[in-house]
């Protein structure tokens, strides 16, 4: 009979579902590290929400742990790639918590906006300061929501319930979504130059930390209302203090913040200031409803081998996983790498599968470069979730099979239609083993992708490969392998150079602004 250990506050609820199912269950809520670290060699499986740290160590010290379900969205608490290296599978409920973080997001905007914590306290002190609580209506203005998917949809639904105009900027929302959930699709500087009230509702990414800034401030109304629940750093709290006390910024509701437990922050003790301790998924309603998600999930896979939002494996059966593990690498490699070029709203993914892949189980494949494709702007996505999450997007998902081998025995090819352009790339296997970038927007070029890459575009000039090595060595940035390729002598041209270290936005900025560059751009993987 497997053993599971729930280490954290969860619903009785999720007890009851295992027991249930036959699965022995020690609910000890509130363990210390040490406790865990020496108790959990006795584990099948660990339910866990955010408190228990599972670390490297404690994963080191589970010798029979099959399963790690985290009961919410954030796997931070969980050393994910040393549970992948161990074959320890990470399991989090992705879609548990939105309507209960969605409607904590409203309940922050009305309470700014009618001044409520500092009229109540002010009130129960003994005082009666009408003329002080001066609030705004709602009706009638503009809410900019950055981020438009689960949660941020479900703002934009209640906001129009408040009779507001809802206006959004997220590169992943098509236009046809846009006009069905009854929102205006606009760019990120329209949103804040438009918005009486900004919303942030996007993961944190290298793209979105440091989103709200003191430059974008500067782009905003004056008098208009910052709110995050989403993730801490996606607002730059230094630079929201200087605008809350120069009154450019009228008030902030935040109930995420950069270092948490948020115990000293430069942005309290500020009168306009409502500070809530990530209350997001803080519901009677939403804990039930993750426990007993995350219980079924963990018994499923622990009784049957079944793999339902697992964030770092995909659900595939026991024959097909040695011969699509290699595929799996390349599937997701490809995604990512268009996924991190998309600068607008995808429209469409046509996947096409030639030669000795088109006999295997494509389905996995297709989920792994829809998650490669989505992840660089939505965190919790997955192999699971990520067809779910195209198809309420609008991202038309085509699939090809070419049982003929091509120039290659083996091949995949995506090609992404944004609002703007297509993009396409394709790779291959060199080994059976060894993924292999073949072909990026038709132009040839066999590169091997690693951890930190630059991926440039240019004008096929004299000089163009030293400049863009002399940028790399005066920042110090060491070059490991540099692959390049062109449409034609004198035509377009590109260059992927895998680097040891990440390559920052400066650096980009000053590499766009070499002679006949035409983008520059840091890709990970």
């Amino acid at each position: 009979m497997p053993t599971v250990l729930i280490s954290d506050k969860l619903s009785a609820d999720a007890v009851k579902v295992f027991k249930d199912r036959g699965i022995e269950v020690d609910f000890k809520p509130g363990m210390s590290a040490a406790d865990l670290l020496a108790g959990i060699g006795a584990y099948d499986g660990l339910a866990v929400r955010s408190a228990s740290k599972v670390t490297a160590e404690v994963l080191a010290r589970a010798a029979k742990l099959k399963v790690v379900g985290r009961a919410g969205i954030g796997v931070d608490n969980i050393d994910t790639e040393a549970a992948t290296q161990k074959g320890v599978v990470v399991m989090n409920t992705p879609f548990g918590n939105t309507t209960t973080t969605a409607e904590h997001a409203i309940a922050m905007m009305m309470a700014l906006v009618r001044q409520i914590p500092s009229a109540n306290a002010s009130t129960q002190s003994g005082k009666w300061e009408k003329s002080r609580f001066m609030g705004m209506e709602v009706t009638g203005k503009t809410l900019g929501l950055i981020g438009c998917g689960n949660v941020g949809s479900i703002v934009a639904d209640r906001a129009r319930g408040l009779r507001m105009r809802v206006i959004s900027f997220d590169p992943y929302l098509s236009p046809e979504r846009a006009i069905e959930i009854g929102v205006e699709k606009v760019e990120l500087d329209e949103l804040f130059t438009r918005a009486d009230i900004v919303t942030v509702h996007t993961p944190l990414t290298d793209s979105t930390r440091d989103l709200i800034n003191a430059g974008s401030i500067c782009k905003m109304k004056k008098g208009v209302r910052i709110i995050n629940c989403a993730r801490g750093g996606i607002v730059n709290e230094a630079d929201l203090r200087a605008a809350l006390d120069s009154g450019h910024v009228a008030g902030a509701a935040i109930d995420v913040f950069e270092v948490e437990p948020a115990k000293d922050n430069v942005l309290f003790g500020h009168e306009n200031l409502i500070a809530t301790p990530h209350l997001g998924a803080a519901t009677q309603e939403a804990q039930e409803i993750v426990a007993v998600q995350v219980a079924e999930q963990m018994a499923d896979y622990l009784l049957t081998g079944a793999v339902s939002n697992a964030v770092n494996v995909p659900s595939i059966s026991a024959e097909d996983a040695p011969r699509l593990r290699p595929y799996m690498t390349l599937a997701t490699q490809l995604g990512s790498f268009v996924g991190q070029l998309a600068e607008t709203s995808i429209k469409s993914a046509k996947i096409e599968f030639q030669g000795h892949v088109a006999e295997l189980n494509v389905r996995p494949l297709i989920s792994a470069i829809l998650c490669g494709l989505l992840r660089p702007q939505l965190d919790a996505v997955n192999m699971v979730s990520a067809p779910l999450v195209a198809r309420e997007r609008g991202i038309e998902v085509s699939e090809t099979i070419h049982e003929h081998p091509g120039d290659y025995e083996t091949l995949i090819r995506l090609t992404v239609e944004t609002e703007r352009r297509a993009r396409s790339v394709s790779g291959t296997l060199f080994g059976g083993n060894r993924p292999r970038l073949v072909e990026i927007n038709e132009i040839p070029v066999e590169a091997e992708l690693g951890e930190h890459m630059l991926y440039t575009t240019n004008r096929d000039k004299p000089g163009v490969i030293g400049q863009l090595g002399q940028a790399l060595g005066d920042a110090g940035v060491n070059v490991a392998t540099f692959h390049l390729g062109r449409t034609a002598p004198g035509k377009d041209a590109i260059a992927l150079i895998q680097v040891d270290q990440p390559v920052d936005r400066d650096l980009i900025a000053r590499i766009t602004a070499l002679p006949n560059v035409t983008q520059a751009k840091a890709l990970r993987f």
